[in-house]
């Protein structure tokens, strides 16, 4: 039976990161493609959804001449969108990215691409967010054929494993930034601890109001044996089966009623 595969992002749908993917998807067995991305970017947005406003699709064409959708709304928006009928078909899987840096540890949270692989679990089909360890300030163009072939035949494995129960999963991909595709394997993973280093710059406009932008250097991480960032430092892909319930369930055990 063919699938429909979603495809979409949080940078962009002119991004070259989703073109290399829609392609990659489109060579999988038994895969028919639909794109609906944002129509610009939408980095660490986190968990959108748009309820104050309506949202557009339009139908646009990637550089590759291909058919895309895109939207003015966040990556889970259109990811939603999609799923209630936005484009007319059935979706049966999300895939999102590729991220130009990596979404390890806490960085889900913040994550568009990840937002968009959960936005596609909550409706019941599994999510997949890929992303590349480039550095935060990359010179020139990134290359993104081979971390493209790479996320495919990982997606393409894991689908075949779900066998559709619940909770519906949620895989978080991420790939060292190897142009070549020189990766020391592929290992799953737990997620790891993130280290942010952001500082608050106050500054003043032209008339005199101060405004605030949040700065400082690229986040880094503990290199720990077992954990997604331990393994792209050490040159593996790294595989994240992540899931909504956040409950702290240790914590949680060992709670008693508190009187009030």
């Amino acid at each position: 039976m063919t699938k429909r595969i979603l495809v979409t992002n949080d940078d962009g749908v002119t991004d070259p990161g989703l073109l290399a993917l829609v392609r990659a998807v489109r060579k999988m067995d038994g895969v028919e493609v639909s794109v609906l991305a944002p129509d610009h970017n939408w980095s660490a947005c986190g968990h959108v959804k748009t309820m104050s406003r309506p949202l557009r699709v339009k139908a646009t064409t990637l550089a590759d001449g291909s058919q895309a959708f895109s939207s003015d709304g966040a990556p889970s928006d259109c990811v939603a969108m999609a799923m209630m009928g936005a484009l007319d078909v059935k979706i049966d899987a999300v895939v999102s990215g590729i991220n130009p840096n990596a979404n390890v540890g806490l960085d889900v949270t913040y994550s568009g691409t990840v937002t968009a692989a959960m936005e596609g679990a909550i409706n019941g089909v599994p999510g997949f967010a890929v992303s590349i360890d480039a550095t935060e300030r990359h010179q020139g163009p990134l290359e993104y054929e081979a971390a493209a072939q790479a996320a495919v035949k990982i997606i393409a494995k894991l689908l075949e494993k779900w066998d559709g129960n619940l909770p519906t999963p949620i895989w978080s991909i991420n790939i060292p930034y190897r142009p070549k595709g020189d990766y020391a394997g592929m290992q799953f993973t737990r997620q790891g601890v993130r280290l942010y280093h952001d500082k608050l710059e106050k500054r003043v406009d032209p008339r005199g109001v101060p405004y605030y932008w949040i700065g400082g250097d690229p986040p880094s991480g503990v290199e720990e044996d077992g954990t997604d960032y331990g393994a792209i430092k050490k040159g593996f892909i790294s595989v994240t089966p992540l899931r909504m319930d956040m409950t702290d369930i240790k914590r949680l055990e060992g709670m008693n009623p508190i009187k009030i």
